[in-house]
C-alpha cells in the first residue's frame, strides 16, 4: 500500500506519526509483551519477576531465605539475604547500578558478565519492568555494611540511591505496590502464589521460602525448606495416589556444564503427570530437555524388556504406554538457555535433549539393573498399557466407521440444522427430562442438545479402552466428531461452543467435574482454544405481580428482592431444584438465550482444580484435604 493510500484509508501520514517509545514508556503503553496480559496471571508474573532475581541468588550459593509478603494496601515486599545488588556507579551512565537495574531494560548481570553461572531471569527486563508497571517502588540494599535505598514512581527515580543506615546482613527488599491504572485487578491469590513458592522450594533443596499474607483478619503464613528436594515434590504430587514402589527414583548429574535432576515414581494410575523445569522456570509446553527425557524412558525400558525377554522380538513399547501412571520432575539448569518469549514456555537449547537423554540412559539403566524386580513391574504395567492402548485404538476405529457409516449421528443427539462451525454449539444436559425441554426450548438452527445419561465415568480411574465403551463418552466424541486422544484434531470440531449445562445441585457439580476432567485428559485442546463453558442456571424465581427476575444464588435473591421493592408477602419465590423443572420458555430466558443467558467459559486453572478435587475424593484420607475442596470449588464452578 502505497503512501497516498494510507492517507486516504487513516488521514494524515508522514513523519510527525512516527512515535519513538522511551526508557520505560514501552512497558507501560504495551506491558503484555513484558508479563503476558495485565489480568491475574500477569500481577503474579510481577511477584516471580523479583523472586527469580532472589532465586538466582541461591542457584550463585549465596541466598539461603527468601521472604514474601503481601500487605493490606496490596502492595508486596520481596526479601532475600543474598549478596545485595551492586550499589556502586556505572561509569557509562553516570547513575547507580540499582537504578540501572531498576530503569534500564536489558540490563542484569545474567549476560555473561559472570555474576551468574546460571539464572532463570534472562533478559534483564524483570525489576525494570515491575518498576515500569507500579505506582510505587522502594529497594533497600544491604550490603558493605550499609543500608543502600532508592525509591521510584511509575518507573521514574525519586533522587539518588542513598545510604539510609547500618547493615548487619546482606540481601536485596524491594517493595512495589502495581498500578490500578495497568490492572484488572490488584487482588492477589494467595493459593497460587503459595502454590508457586512450595514449587520453588521443592526445586531448590533447603532453600527456605515464606510467605505471610496480612489482608485477611487472622495472618496467614507458610514456610517451604525440603531437604530431599525433587525427590519430595515427587511424593507431594502423589500424595492421593497408590504408588507402584515406595522409593521415588533420582537421578542427578553433570554434563557439559549442565545440571540435570530427575526425579520420578510410578502409580497404580493411568494418567502421565510429568513436569518439566529450565532454570526453575517452569516449562509448560516442554522443550527439549522433556524431549530427551520422554525418548531416553522409552528406548530404555524397551531395550530393558527385550533384553530380560518381557518384550518379544517384533514388539515395541510406545512413549504413551511407558509414562502411564508415571509422576516425574524434569529440572535442568544451563548457562545460556532459550526460551521463547519472556514468558518462557519452551526450552529450546537442542544440547539439552542430548544430555538429559544421555544422564536418563546411564542412570536408570543402572538402576533397573540393581532393581530387577521394579524393573520387572514398570515394563508389566507398559505391556498392560500397550495391550489397552491397542483396545482403544480399536474402539476408536469402532467409532469411527459407526458415525460414517451412519445416517445419523449417535445417542440421543439433537442437531443443529447450520453446519457451519463457527456459528453452532451443544448444551451437554444432565438427564432426558432436561434434556426434552431444552430440544424444544432451543434455537435449532445453532443450537445442539446432547442430553448425557446420569454420571460419566471417572477418567482417573480407567484405562482409555474403558473410557471408550461408556456411551456417553462415545456420544461425545461422534458429536464433536474431532477425535479423542492424541487423535483429536481441533480443525474438525463441529461445534465452536460446548456448554455444560447441569442442575445447580451436588450431582450437578459432580457431572460438571467429571465433565472437565475428561476434557483436560483427552480432548486438552478445547480448553485451551476457549471452546468449554460452563451454562449458569439460575435458582431462583421472584415474581411480584406481573414483574419476574431471575436469582443465581441466595444473596442474590436478597438483592433482587431489595431492588423490586414491596413486602415479602409480595413475593412468590420458586426453587429450581432442577433443570428438568423449568418450562421451555424459562430456560430459553435464563440459559440458551445468547442475549440475556450467563457463559462462563472454562480455562486450564478450572479443569486442573477440578482434577485436584476429583483426585482427592478418589483418596481415602478426604478430610485433610477438605479446606482446599470448599476454597477452590467456585473456582472451577464446582459445589461441594
Amino acid at each position: 500500500m502505497s503512501d497516498k493510500d494510507l492517507q486516504h484509508v487513516d488521514g494524515a501520514y508522514d513523519d510527525s506519526q512516527i512515535q519513538i517509545l522511551e526508557g520505560l514508556e514501552a512497558v507501560r503503553v504495551r506491558p503484555s509483551m513484558y508479563i503476558g496480559s495485565t489480568s491475574l496471571v500477569g500481577l503474579h508474573h510481577l511477584i516471580s519477576e523479583i523472586v527469580d532475581n532472589s532465586i538466582d541468588e541461591a542457584l550463585a550459593g549465596y541466598a539461603t531465605h527468601i521472604e514474601v509478603v503481601i500487605h493490606k494496601d496490596h502492595s508486596v515486599t520481596i526479601t532475600d539475604d543474598g549478596r545485595g545488588m551492586p550499589v556502586g556507579m556505572n561509569e557509562k551512565l553516570g547513575i547507580s547500578t540499582v537504578e540501572v537495574i531498576h530503569t534500564v531494560l536489558h540490563a542484569g548481570g545474567k549476560f555473561g558478565g559472570g555474576g551468574y553461572k546460571v539464572s532463570g531471569g534472562l533478559h534483564g527486563v524483570g525489576a525494570s519492568v515491575v518498576n515500569a508497571l507500579s505506582t510505587w517502588m522502594k529497594v533497600e540494599v544491604s550490603r558493605e555494611g550499609k543500608v543502600h535505598t532508592q525509591e521510584f514512581r511509575r518507573g521514574i527515580p525519586q533522587g539518588p540511591l542513598k545510604i539510609t543506615g547500618e547493615a548487619q546482613h546482606t540481601g536485596t527488599q524491594s517493595t512495589f505496590l502495581a498500578d490500578a491504572q495497568i490492572f484488572d485487578t490488584l487482588d492477589y491469590d494467595y493459593d497460587i502464589l503459595a502454590a508457586r513458592l512450595r514449587e520453588l522450594a521443592f526445586l531448590n533443596k533447603g532453600l527456605r521460602i515464606s510467605i505471610t499474607e496480612e489482608r485477611e483478619e487472622t495472618p496467614l503464613h507458610e514456610t517451604f525448606c525440603y531437604e530431599g528436594g525433587i525427590m519430595e515434590y515427587v511424593e507431594f504430587m502423589n500424595r492421593n495416589k497408590e504408588p507402584l514402589h515406595s522409593k521415588v527414583i533420582y537421578m542427578e548429574a553433570v554434563l557439559d556444564t549442565m545440571e540435570v535432576e530427575l526425579a520420578l515414581q510410578y502409580t497404580a494410575g493411568f494418567v502421565e503427570n510429568i513436569s518439566s523445569y529450565a532454570n526453575n522456570i517452569v516449562t509448560k509446553e516442554g522443550g527439549m530437555h522433556l524431549e530427551g527425557f520422554r525418548r531416553a524412558l522409552t528406548k530404555v525400558l524397551n531395550d530393558y524388556g527385550k533384553r530380560f525377554g518381557y518384550i518379544k522380538d517384533g514388539d515395541k513399547l510406545s512413549g504413551e504406554d511407558v509414562r502411564e501412571g508415571l509422576t516425574a520432575i524434569v529440572s535442568v539448569k544451563l548457562q545460556e538457555p532459550q526460551f521463547e518469549g519472556q514468558t518462557k514456555q519452551k526450552l529450546g537449547n537442542s544440547e539439552a535433549r542430548t544430555v538429559v537423554d544421555q544422564i536418563t540412559t546411564e542412570k536408570l539403566s543402572e538402576y533397573l539393573e540393581e532393581n530387577p524386580k521394579l524393573g520387572k513391574q514398570i515394563l508389566e504395567k507398559g505391556l498392560m498399557a500397550a495391550r489397552a492402548r491397542e483396545a482403544a485404538r480399536k474402539a476408536r476405529e469402532i467409532s469411527r466407521k459407526s458415525v460414517l457409516e451412519s445416517t445419523t449421528l449417535p445417542g440421543k443427539l439433537s442437531d443443529c440444522r447450520s453446519k457451519d462451525p463457527k456459528e453452532c454449539e451443544i448444551y451437554l444436559v444432565e438427564g432426558d427430562s432436561a434434556g426434552g425441554t431444552a430440544k424444544t426450548g432451543r434455537d435449532s438452527h445453532f443450537q445442539a442438545v446432547l442430553p448425557l445419561r446420569g454420571k460419566i465415568i471417572n477418567v482417573e480411574k480407567q484405562r482409555l479402552d474403558r473410557i471408550l465403551s461408556s456411551d456417553s463418552i462415545q456420544n461425545m466424541v461422534a458429536a464433536f466428531g474431532a477425535g479423542v486422544g492424541n487423535e483429536f484434531d481441533l480443525e474438525k470440531l463441529r461445534y465452536d461452543r460446548i456448554i455444560i449445562m447441569t442442575d445447580a445441585d451436588v450431582d450437578g457439580a459432580h457431572i460438571r467435574t467429571l465433565l472437565l476432567t475428561f476434557f483436560y485428559r483427552y480432548m486438552r485442546p478445547l480448553i485451551d482454544n476457549g471452546h468449554i463453558y460452563m451454562a449458569m442456571p439460575p435458582l431462583y424465581k421472584v415474581t411480584k405481580g406481573k414483574q419476574h427476575r431471575y436469582a443465581y444464588d441466595d444473596e442474590q435473591k436478597e438483592q433482587v428482592m431489595e431492588e423490586m421493592g414491596g413486602k415479602e408477602s409480595q413475593f412468590e419465590i420458586q426453587r429450581y431444584k432442577g433443570l428438568g423443572e423449568m418450562t421451555e420458555h424459562q430456560l430459553w430466558e435464563t440459559t440458551m438465550d445468547p442475549s440475556t443467558r450467563t457463559l462462563r467459559r472454562a480455562n486450564v486453572d478450572d479443569a486442573k482444580v477440578a482434577d485436584e478435587i476429583l483426585t482427592i475424593l478418589m483418596g481415602e484420607k478426604v478430610e485433610p484435604r477438605r479446606e482446599f475442596i470448599e476454597k477452590n470449588a467456585n473456582k472451577a464452578n464446582i459445589d461441594v
